[in-house]
C-alpha cells in the first residue's frame, strides 16, 4: 500500500473527516489565500472521486470535499496549496492555486446527468465558506466557480448550483439578472 501520510488538525470545526491528499506544496511568495474556487468532482462515485484528490500521481487535490449528505472531508491544509484550479486566471494573477482555497463539491457534473444539489450539501458548503471567509478576510467577489476562472476548460458547478442561496447566506455575490426589455438599438447609419 501506500505511505500513510500524516494526519493534521482541520481547519475548520465542522469537517468530519481528515484524509491527507499527497499533492500539495508551498504557496508561491508566501501568498495568503484570499480566494475560494468551488468546484464539483464530475464523477459518478464520490469515494472514486475522494481517492483521486487523495493519491499520489493523480495530481489533482482540494482543501475541502463536500459530500451529497453533508460530510466534509478536508484533505489539504489551507496553509498549504491544493492543485484544484488547473490553467487558470483571475484579476490579472495566474497562479490560481496559490491564492485561493478549492472546495470539491460531490456531484456527477454534466457527463454523467448533473443532479440537482442536495439542500445539505448546499448548506455544507454554505458554512465551510463562512467560516473560511472569517478566517482568510475573503471578500464576497471573490468566491469563484470553477468556470469563472477557466471559461474555456470547464463548466463546474455549473447552472443548477445555486449562487443566490449562497449570497442570501453572506457567502459571494450575486445580482439579479435584469430584464430583457425592447429598446432603442444600434443600427447603421
Amino acid at each position: 500500500g501506500s505511505a500513510k501520510l500524516k494526519s493534521f488538525t482541520p481547519d475548520s470545526s465542522i469537517v468530519s473527516d481528515v484524509i491527507p491528499s499527497p499533492n500539495s506544496g508551498e504557496r508561491n511568495n508566501g501568498r495568503e489565500p484570499d480566494m475560494i474556487l468551488l468546484h464539483y468532482t464530475g464523477m459518478l462515485d464520490p469515494d472514486d472521486a475522494i481517492e483521486k484528490l487523495c493519491t499520489a500521481g493523480s495530481e489533482v487535490s482540494a482543501h475541502y470535499i463536500v459530500l451529497e449528505d453533508g460530510r466534509i472531508v478536508q484533505s489539504v491544509p489551507e496553509a498549504k496549496r491544493a492543485w484544484h484550479a488547473g490553467q487558470s486566471s483571475w484579476a490579472g494573477e495566474e497562479d490560481v492555486n496559490s491564492c485561493s482555497i478549492g472546495i470539491e463539491i460531490s456531484n456527477r457534473g454534466h457527463d454523467w446527468g448533473y443532479p440537482d444539489f442536495p439542500l445539505r450539501q448546499i448548506a455544507a458548503v454554505i458554512a465551510l465558506c463562512r467560516g473560511i471567509i472569517l478566517r482568510r478576510n475573503v471578500p464576497n467577489h471573490r468566491v469563484l466557480a470553477h468556470s469563472d476562472v477557466a471559461p474555456a476548460r470547464k463548466k463546474d458547478p455549473g447552472e443548477k448550483f445555486p449562487w443566490h442561496s449562497l449570497a442570501n447566506s453572506g457567502v459571494g455575490h450575486w445580482v439579479q439578472p435584469a430584464a430583457i426589455i425592447r429598446a432603442e438599438t444600434l443600427k447603421l447609419g
